[in-house]
Order: structure tokens, then C-alpha cells, then sequence
């Protein structure tokens, strides 16, 4: 079969922007964000109420197999999601979301969502995106402009049977996977009740009064330019994630920087916590927390990054996992300091931090069951990737005409 390229416009039924709403305690009617858009599942049950709108914007109630693309946002321009199985209350995307209503005589919903979500559909987004690096854009009139590859309905229906089979063997997996996290959140509080609000009683212990040192880092004069291509490690607020540490971009600095900062170079299971940050975003860097399993003094932080090396009598990765919980989460917003737009842990805040203090044997307990738990984990997530990398394989063999 061999494809032609078609514009979403030639396709589409209604190509638009959604609306910038007033919200509502209750109602009848939600708005899908463009936090909320995502290629797995659109965030239904995130979507806040807002007022009913005038009868003319009807044609912006969601339908399945709607197409939604997001036209604004850091780090989330691009992303597309499709209504399918909508829940019973009304939905309206909002003024940062681009909705495409295709013609399903024409063409599969789901043909167009995977080609969106196919290397060359990214591809071809990019180069309809405009702006600057902190505010970019992908207009409804340059979604009309994209062009993707158009086969006969009876090869698309095709495609995306072949398309989903993998793409569901994919999300299965994806869900096992967040299962297994959801057992350890469950195994945790029965074992220890709300780390926060103390629910079984146990002795509760200050930061400060189980660490060694608690400080934050320093960014060097001169910035990004005192950067160099190999040489010390240097963390900065997104290397630091949820009970990870992300690499991919790490920085890093020269042995005479690192020395003239040496106060904060990091240790062998050494805490690091980012320390400002967004308080309403979904992955805000706001009091993240992870350890650090490298070489001594090979490592150093930025003014961004708390350092919190714990006694050697405490059970470090006990002591991380109540940092990361979704209560220790909570209170650290409660809790934090500055305005709407970033907020910021203060140093006085984290070393009250309470940190429940049950018997040491029990901690060690709880974290076999973590590693048994994890080792599963990292096998079905290498699974995972494989399976990523298939089903990439497959989709641009679809989309190539193969």
C-alpha cells in the first residue's frame, strides 16, 4: 500500500482551541487540562468543575474518539491523547489543549492518535511548534497545516487493529508495574500507619537530630560556563526525582570548583532533597527526594539541592521512602514557603522535618519486602523497554507503508 499525505484539515471535522473557564465547586461540567492529556489515559478524575457554558460552545463537549493535543505548556507541547470510554459527566478542554473531531468515514480516530504519537509524528510536530525556549506554541491553524499519511480506511482499520494489540500488551504491562508500587505504598502504611500524622504511635525523631549535616549547595560563579565535560558530578534540581537520580543531563564541574565547594560534596548514601519549586504541577520539583549511591566526594550540589547525610546508626533507605510518600508530600506543600509561582522548603522547615522512629527491625523488614519487590520491577521494566522499542519498530513499518 502506499501512502499520501493528506492535511488534518482535509479530515477534520472541527479543529479548535478549547476555552478559559470560571470554576466551580461542583456541577456538571469538567475541564481537561493540558496536565491531563496523556497518550496512556486522560486524567478524567483530575479534571476540575466548572461553570455550564453558553450553548454555543456544545461543539466543545468531548466525544470518543476525539483527538486531544496539547498547544501550550513546558515540557508537554505535542502530547496527545484520545477520548475513549469517557465517563458520564460533560468535558471541555481548556484554552492550552487543541481538540481534532475527525471524519470516521474518512479516517480512524485511533490512525491519526497513533501517527501522532509514531517518531514521525513528533517529527512533524516539532516544526509547527513556534516561540522561545519558555513559551512555545502549536496553534489550532498549524495543527490544520500538519500532514500525516493517508491510506484507504480498510488499511487504516487494519493498521490500528495490529497497533493495538501492542499497544494494550504495553499498557498491561505499565499497570503491573504501577501495581507493584501501589503494593509497597500499601505494605508501608500497614506496617506503619501515616508517617505523617503518626496513626500507630511510634517514637518520632527530628531531621536534624538523626543527620550529621543538612545544607543546600551553591552554584558556582559564572553558571552553565563553568561547566565541563567530564569531571565531577554535579546535581542540580532535575537530576533530582522521586527516589531516583536522573542523569541523562547531569552537569559537571572541574576538581578545582568542586573543591572550592567542598562542603557539599555528597557520600555514599547521602539524602539529597531539591529544595524550590512549583506547588500544583504533576511532576512540581518541589521536595524530591533520592539517594545518592556513588563514590565518596565525587559528587557535588547546586544552591537548588539540600544535602542530608543521616547518622551512620540510621536506616537510610527507610528514612527516604517517608520522605517520598504522598503524605510526607502533602505536608512539605503545607508546610513550604513563597508564592503563588515557587515555593521553597526553608532549611529551619526540614530539619524539624518528624521522622517516625519504629523498631529497626521492623524498618529492615519492610525493606526486604521493598528489594524483593523492586528486583520484579526492574525485570518487568526492561521487558518494558524491549516492548517500546517493538512497538516503535511497528509503527514506523505502518507508517512507512510497510
Amino acid at each position: 500500500m502506499k501512502n499520501q499525505l493528506s492535511t488534518i484539515s482535509d479530515v477534520a471535522l472541527l479543529i479548535n482551541r478549547g476555552i478559559t473557564p470560571k470554576y466551580t465547586q461542583t456541577g456538571k461540567v469538567r475541564l481537561v487540562k493540558s496536565a491531563h492529556v496523556n497518550p496512556i489515559k486522560i486524567k478524567w478524575e483530575q479534571s476540575p468543575f466548572i461553570t455550564e457554558p453558553s450553548l454555543k460552545l456544545n461543539n466543545f463537549f468531548l466525544k470518543n474518539g476525539d483527538i486531544l493535543l496539547n498547544g501550550t505548556g513546558t515540557g508537554s507541547v505535542g502530547r496527545v491523547g484520545i477520548v475513549d470510554n469517557i465517563p458520564n459527566d460533560y468535558y471541555i478542554p481548556d484554552s492550552h489543549v487543541n481538540l481534532i473531531r475527525v471524519d470516521s468515514k474518512i479516517v480512524n480516530p485511533w490512525y491519526l492518535f497513533f501517527w501522532l504519537n509514531s517518531p514521525y509524528g513528533q517529527q512533524t510536530l516539532t516544526k509547527f511548534i513556534t516561540g522561545s525556549t519558555n513559551q512555545v506554541e502549536l496553534s489550532a491553524k498549524k495543527v490544520a497545516q500538519l500532514e500525516f499519511p493517508y491510506v484507504s480506511l480498510a488499511n487504516q482499520n487494519y493498521i490500528v487493529r495490529s497497533l493495538t494489540i501492542a499497544y494494550e500488551i504495553i499498557q498491561k504491562r505499565k499497570k503491573t508495574i504501577n501495581y507493584l508500587d501501589e503494593y509497597i505504598k500499601s505494605v508501608f502504611l500497614e506496617m506503619f500507619g501515616d508517617p505523617v500524622e503518626n496513626t500507630k504511635h511510634w517514637d518520632v525523631k527530628k531531621l536534624k537530630d538523626m543527620s550529621l549535616k543538612i545544607l543546600s549547595g551553591n552554584t558556582p560563579k559564572g553558571g552553565a560556563q563553568v561547566y565541563v565535560k567530564n569531571g565531577v558530578l554535579f546535581l542540580r534540581s532535575q537530576n533530582v526525582w522521586r527516589n531516583r537520580l536522573d542523569l541523562a543531563d547531569v552537569a559537571f564541574i572541574s576538581e578545582e570548583t568542586h573543591e572550592k565547594m567542598r562542603n557539599s560534596s555528597l557520600e555514599y548514601k547521602d539524602i539529597v532533597m531539591t529544595k524550590t519549586g512549583r506547588i500544583n504541577t504533576e511532576n512540581s520539583s518541589l521536595g524530591r527526594a533520592a539517594i545518592y549511591l556513588g563514590e565518596n566526594n565525587r559528587a557535588n550540589i547546586n544552591g537548588h539541592v539540600y544535602l542530608i547525610r543521616l547518622k551512620k546508626d540510621a536506616v537510610h533507605e527507610f528514612v527516604l521512602f517517608i520522605l517520598t510518600t504522598n503524605e510526607y508530600r502533602e505536608y512539605i506543600r503545607r508546610i513550604c514557603v513563597g508564592g503563588i509561582d515557587k515555593r521553597q522548603v526553608n532549611k529551619v522547615h526540614l530539619e524539624e522535618f518528624p521522622i517516625i522512629s519504629p523498631p529497626i527491625e521492623l524498618q529492615n523488614r519492610f525493606l526486604e519486602i521493598v528489594n524483593k519487590t523492586e528486583s520484579i520491577k526492574q525485570k518487568m521494566l526492561l521487558q518494558s523497554r524491549k516492548l517500546d522499542t517493538q512497538f516503535h519498530a511497528l509503527m514506523q513499518k505502518s507508517f512507512k507503508g510497510n
